[in-house]
């Protein structure tokens, strides 16, 4: 068994990792590349192997750096199954098309300018066409079921507790009377966070890949989620402005709507109009509510108290994009969550270029931004930032909630990991993460008598 890792070493995007087990060859996701125009468009076009060589899929979660070049897959000739969780399958079936929508229009644009300077025109990376054809080869398994991935070789899907239908994966390997297992974490959550299951633990493994994107870091408890979301708003709210949230489609969005939903039925928060200014956070919802299987046992509680916690009437949601652009006529105090969450494309750049100057105004960051990316240029409170090409000064002030993330802090990482049996995990590779950070996690796992770990660079194979 060999693994080859291939996105997401020591960076946080483009997860992809290859194993060979046996002569056959198994993706572990297959993410887009986010960060800089020329290199993410390189890596994501052009795949270090032949698309039609691999035999299996196997993805952790929906989200689009760890799905989104899957349609390209399929389009450069990948014709195997694509293995996922039923509500993982339910949430790609609309971000996927949604990401070919985007690609599309990229494309339009860029070729605008290409006819202008008579150049010629550019492709998209995929189209909503490849994305349809990609979900052809889906193939649902629910949590705990162990299925039979190839020949010789089964897998099971294990709660992450990340977002909606997000799995840790283990991958067993029989041969010759020979018994490998390898795990791989995903992306994985946090404890005690609203609507979704803690991460469960997938059992004894020899090799882990774990991710590492807040090594070293702490978030501030969930605990607090409550109390410092009612400081900024009525901060902002008691100086006239508009609270601006660059929320991801699926999983930040539904948090947040429903921790205000709470705060507005107890009477902890005076009641303003919200926008949910996001289609496909708006499909995103409607999914959630197909699949209880993944909520914990409070938001059960919830919604038999309470029919619709995504839907109660301070609610907007806004579909076409003219009632979006008539948000930037509103005066009054509100709140308007638009993708996407990093700020590098969607709606929300529309609402940044038309707020970001007003003093009234607060931005609210709820996820984790990644370098290069206007997210995090904002995350940094830059005195001046480009939206659209166009230097605009930022006197909105910044927030940071980062207790609203999906991922893992540095010690619920622990959490998770110590769980595995040092004496029966010989190997830790440490992936999806900034150097530093996945440096600060294989120095607290060292420390804490985890021994052999690695943080892989991209494109480096190891043996098992």
């Amino acid at each position: 068994m060999t693994i080859e890792f291939l996105g997401a070493a020591r960076t946080v995007t483009g997860s992809m990792h290859l194993l060979h087990i046996n002569g056959n060859r198994i993706l572990l996701d297959c993410g887009l590349f986010q960060g800089k125009r020329a290199e993410a468009n390189d890596r994501n076009k052009n795949f270090p192997f032949d698309p039609k060589s691999i035999d299996v899929v196997i993805l952790s979660h929906a989200h689009i750096d760890h799905s989104g070049n899957l349609p390209n897959l399929v389009k450069q000739g990948f014709t195997g199954k694509i293995y996922s969780t039923p509500a993982t399958k339910d949430l790609c079936e609309i971000m996927l098309a949604d990401s070919g929508y985007l690609h599309e229009r990229d494309a339009e644009f860029i070729n605008k300018k290409h006819r202008k300077n008579h150049e010629p025109p550019v492709e998209p990376l995929y189209t909503v066409q490849d994305a349809a054809e990609a979900m052809k080869l889906f193939a649902e398994i629910p949590y705990e079921k162990e299925f039979t991935a190839l020949k010789n070789i089964t897998a099971k899907f294990t709660d992450a507790g990340h977002i909606l239908g997000s799995a840790s994966i283990k991958v067993v390997s029989k041969e010759n009377g020979a018994t490998k297992n390898i795990g791989f974490s995903g992306d994985i959550g946090r404890w005690n966070m609203p609507i979704i299951r803690d991460p469960f633990h997938m059992g004894s493994v020899e090799a882990l890949i774990t991710e590492s994107t807040y090594g070293g870091k702490l978030h501030d408890p969930p605990d607090d989620m409550e109390k410092h979301l009612i400081a900024d708003l009525e901060r902002t709210i008691n100086r006239g402005g508009k609270i601006l949230v660059p929320a991801f489609s699926v999983g930040r969005t539904q948090d947040l709507v429903y921790s205000l939903h709470k705060l507005f039925d107890a009477g902890r928060l005076p009641r303003i109009p919200i926008y949910i200014d996001s289609p496909l956070a708006i499909n995103a919802t409607e999914i959630f509510k197909k699949h209880p299987e993944c909520f914990d046992e409070e938001t059960f509680k919830h919604i038999a108290q309470h029919h619709d916690p995504f839907g109660f009437k301070q609610l907007q949601y806004v579909r076409t994009a003219e009632e979006s652009k008539r948000l930037n006529d509103k005066k009054e105090p509100c709140m308007i969550i638009a993708a996407s969450g990093m700020c590098e494309a969607g709606r929300i750049l529309h609402h940044l270029a038309n707020n970001i100057e007003d003093a009234r105004n607060t931005i609210m960051i709820v996820g984790y931004c990644a370098e290069h990316t206007l997210g995090k240029r904002l995350v940094d409170k830059e005195e001046y930032v480009n939206i659209f090409g166009v230097p605009r000064k930022r006197n909105a002030e910044v927030v940071v909630h980062n207790s609203f993330s999906a991922h893992a802090d540095n010690n619920e990482l622990f959490k998770f990991i110590d769980r595995f049996d040092k004496n029966q995990l010989q190997k830790i590779f440490v992936v999806h993460g900034e150097i530093e950070r996945s440096s600060n996690l294989k120095t607290g796992l060292s420390d804490a008598g985890f021994g052999n770990i690695s943080i892989p660079s991209r494109g480096e194979s190891y043996n098992i």
